[in-house]
């Protein structure tokens, strides 16, 4: 538990499921006030509102285009007028898609960079911009991918966005350093969350992702969100423009599985009992 969180009030964009939903309850369990933003799974919203509220916290819920700076600044007034203040932004809201580059639509690389990235930086201009006004110390958590670092064939428009996130993280907290607003990035490995669902269709798919990851499983949410409550907290008032890669060792060496080591891991793991999941 954070006890400095307990009252603080945090704007989750793209919140309604996986690791924004995960984040908006951890951030509930540790007394957060939650505000979800979500695009068009009003259900799922609602239900969440719902499971935030049984922790003894305040929650709304505001539709809106992250890409559209109109919406996001009605989200962040709804905040002010509702809770007269914030302290903690994430900008969650993602999307990708799996196609060649070489019969990519421009349109569809301009989408993923103009929610991924633009997105992010709308988001992050609004909540520096309250931060500023009001003197607060405020923590901003973007939310990127192991992509960042890890290229992907298909998604080159998904790596591009994520990497982009990285870089405008870093910029931002060191232009924000010296009035101790922190900006942080998280960027998640393989993760078991509605944006991941094409990959894990089977039971087999799942063992077949498993294969990739060093630690041996792919993570819930709420190991992501773990880290997200960690980067809210004062904890980590010391840190700032830094990526914590939550990937459980996968972008120690991607794409290069080599089995006989695993076969060999697999007996010594075995041999000292160690569970993966």
């Amino acid at each position: 538990m954070y006890l400095d969180l307990k009252g603080k009030v945090a704007i989750i964009t793209g919140g309604a499921s996986g690791i924004g939903r995960a984040t908006a309850l951890r951030y509930a369990q540790e007394g957060v006030n939650v505000v979800i933003n979500y695009h068009s799974r009003e259900d799922e919203a609602q239900a969440l509102i719902e499971a935030i509220q049984s922790y003894g916290v305040e929650a709304l819920m505001i539709q809106g285009d992250t890409t559209n700076k109109n919406d996001m600044e009605h989200l962040v007034q709804e905040t002010i007028k509702h809770f007269g203040e914030f302290h903690i932004f994430v900008n969650n809201a993602g999307i990708q898609s799996d196609i060649q580059s070489h019969t990519m639509p421009i349109e569809t690389f301009d989408k993923v960079i103009d929610v991924n990235l633009r997105g992010t930086f709308i988001g992050c201009q609004l909540a520096l911009r309250h931060f500023m006004e009001n003197k607060y110390k405020g923590s901003i958590i973007n939310i990127s991918s192991v992509h960042e670092i890890i290229p992907w064939p298909h998604y080159a428009h998904y790596c591009a966005s994520k990497g982009g996130v990285k870089l405008l993280t870093q910029s931002l907290a060191l232009e924000y350093a010296r009035v101790q607003i922190r900006v942080n990035n998280i960027a998640p490995g393989s993760i078991n969350t509605p944006i991941n669902a094409e990959n894990f269709k089977t039971e087999q798919d799942k063992k077949d992702a498993d294969l990739f990851v060093p630690m041996g499983y792919v993570a819930e949410p709420e190991e992501i969100a773990s880290v997200a409550a960690f980067l809210a907290s004062k904890e980590s008032k010391y840190i700032t423009g830094q990526t914590i890669v939550a990937d459980g060792g996968l972008s120690l060496y991607p794409s290069h599985r080599n089995f006989e080591h695993d076969a060999l891991l697999d007996e010594f793991t075995d041999e000292i009992n160690v569970k993966t999941k």
